[in-house]
C-alpha cells in the first residue's frame, strides 16, 4: 500500500458520490477527501462536509457560494467555498484521484482537467468521452493520466481484458492482443416486457423505478430508453479502442453478469456481482490493488438462473440512434448526447412523452450538421445547437 491519496469527488451528492464516500469512509487509512462538489444539494452536501472535513468545496451556482460559506462557518467548520466552472476545474486537477461523477455536458470540463493535470480519474461521467472522445483520449495518453471506469459495464470488460490492456489509460487495441469481441450486457430496463401500445402513457415515476439499480432520475430514463446503454456503447469504442462493430448489447435482466469478453480461442471471461456500483468503484479507487466495498457476497444458488436475449430496436429506438451515432462519429455522438439531456428534462418535468424521447433525438439528427471536432470548443458548440434545436421541436410538440 502507497502514501495516503487525496480524493476529489465531483457530483458528491449524487449516487456515485454517495457510493464513493461509503467506500472512503472504510478505508480512512489509505484516502482523505480533498474536496467535494455539488449543484443544488446543499443540505447533503453540508452533511458530507461535516463527515470528512475536506479542504473544499465546490458549488456549481456561484451566486450561492458566499452563504454556504457563512453557513458552514457558523457550524465551525473550515472547509473553503469555491464556486463555478473554475472552481469545479481547480480542485479536479489538485487531488491525486478525482472522481468525475457529475452527470452529464457539465461534467466534461473538469474532468478534462484532471486529465490534462495527469492524474488518476475515476470515470463515471460518460458523456466526457461520449462528446469527445478522440480528444479525450488523446489528452489521457499526452498527459500521463490513468483512466478507469467506473460504469459497471465498462469496468467489467476492464477486469476481463488482457493484461496488457489493464494499464489504466490508452494501451492500443484489445483486439491486437487476443480478443475477438465485446459483449455489454443491460437490464433492459423497467419497460423490457411492457407492451408497446403502453409506452404512450408512461410517467416519470414509472421510468425512474429501475428492477435493479439505484440511481438518480436522468439516468434512470436514459435506462429506461435503453439510451444508457447507447452512450455506453460509444464510450467503450474509446475506452477499448474499437469500433462499433465488435461491441454486441445483450439484455441480460438480472443484472449480475455486468459484462463479458470473448477471446479468439473460444474462451468468454465474464465479471459477476451484486448490482452495487461500490464494487466498481473500490476496484478503480485501489487498482490494482483490491480493497473490501461493503458489497456483500453474491449467493448464486439463490439467483439459481440467468437470463439473455438481443435488445429490440423497435421497443428501444435510442439504442439506434446511439448506434448510428457512434458510426458516424466527428460530432455526432455530442449531438445524440445534448439533444438526449434536454428531451429526457423535458419528459421528467411532463412536457413531453416517453415515446417521443427518441422522436426528438432523431430529428435534431437529422437536422444537424456534423463535423470533425478540431478542440473542446468545437464539441461545445455542437453541444448547443442540438439544445437550441431540441428546445424548439420539444415546444412545437407542446402546441400540437
Amino acid at each position: 500500500m502507497g502514501l495516503m491519496q487525496s480524493v476529489t469527488v465531483l457530483g458528491s451528492t449524487g449516487s456515485i458520490g454517495v457510493s464513493t464516500l461509503d467506500v472512503l469512509a472504510r478505508h480512512p487509512e489509505r484516502y482523505c477527501v480533498y474536496a467535494l462538489t455539488a449543484n443544488r444539494n446543499l443540505d447533503t452536501l453540508f452533511e458530507q462536509i461535516e463527515v470528512f472535513s475536506p479542504r473544499y468545496a465546490v458549488l456549481a451556482d456561484t451566486t450561492l457560494v458566499k452563504s454556504f460559506a457563512d453557513r458552514l462557518a457558523s457550524a465551525g467548520l473550515s472547509t473553503e467555498v469555491l464556486g463555478g466552472e473554475d472552481g469545479l476545474c481547480a480542485v479536479a486537477r489538485e487531488a491525486d484521484v478525482t472522481m468525475a461523477a457529475i452527470v452529464g455536458a457539465a461534467g466534461l470540463l473538469p474532468t478534462m482537467a484532471a486529465v490534462e493535470a495527469g492524474k488518476k480519474v475515476l470515470l463515471a461521467n460518460k458523456e466526457a468521452l461520449v462528446m469527445a472522445g478522440p480528444l479525450f483520449m488523446d489528452a489521457v495518453e499526452r498527459h500521463g493520466a490513468i483512466l478507469l471506469p467506473i460504469d459497471s459495464e465498462h469496468n467489467a470488460i476492464f477486469q476481463c481484458l488482457p493484461p496488457q490492456n489493464q494499464l489504466g489509460s490508452g494501451q492500443g487495441s484489445p483486439f491486437a492482443n487476443g480478443v475477438r469481441r465485446i459483449l455489454l450486457t443491460g437490464s433492459g430496463g423497467p419497460f423490457r416486457t411492457t407492451a408497446l401500445a403502453d409506452l404512450a402513457g408512461v410517467t416519470p415515476d414509472q421510468a425512474c423505478a429501475h428492477p435493479n439499480w439505484s440511481m438518480g432520475r436522468k439516468i434512470s430514463v436514459d435506462s429506461a430508453t435503453m439510451m444508457n446503454k447507447g452512450l455506453e456503447l460509444i464510450e467503450a469504442c474509446w475506452l477499448f479502442h474499437t469500433a462499433p462493430s465488435n461491441i454486441d448489447i445483450i439484455v441480460h435482466p438480472q443484472s449480475v453478469i455486468h459484462s463479458m469478453v470473448e477471446y479468439i480461442d473460444g474462451s468468454v471471461l465474464a465479471q459477476l456481482g451484486n448490482p452495487d456500483m461500490r464494487t466498481p468503484i473500490a476496484h478503480a479507487l485501489a487498482w490494482p490493488e483490491r480493497i473490501v466495498s461493503g458489497v456483500g457476497t453474491l449467493d448464486i444458488i439463490s439467483q439459481a438462473r440467468l437470463d439473455f436475449e438481443a435488445p429490440d430496436e423497435h421497443r428501444f429506438p435510442c439504442l439506434r440512434l446511439a448506434r448510428e451515432a457512434a458510426v458516424r462519429g466527428g460530432t455526432a455522438p455530442a449531438v445524440l448526447n445534448a439533444a438526449n439531456e434536454i428531451a429526457v428534462e423535458a419528459f421528467l418535468d411532463g412536457r413531453l412523452a416517453f415515446v417521443d424521447i427518441a422522436t426528438v433525438i432523431e430529428q435534431v439528427m437529422l437536422t444537424l450538421e456534423i463535423v470533425e471536432p478540431q478542440s473542446l470548443a468545437d464539441v461545445q458548440q455542437a453541444d448547443s445547437k442540438s439544445r437550441v434545436l431540441a428546445v424548439a421541436i420539444i415546444a412545437e410538440k407542446a402546441l400540437i
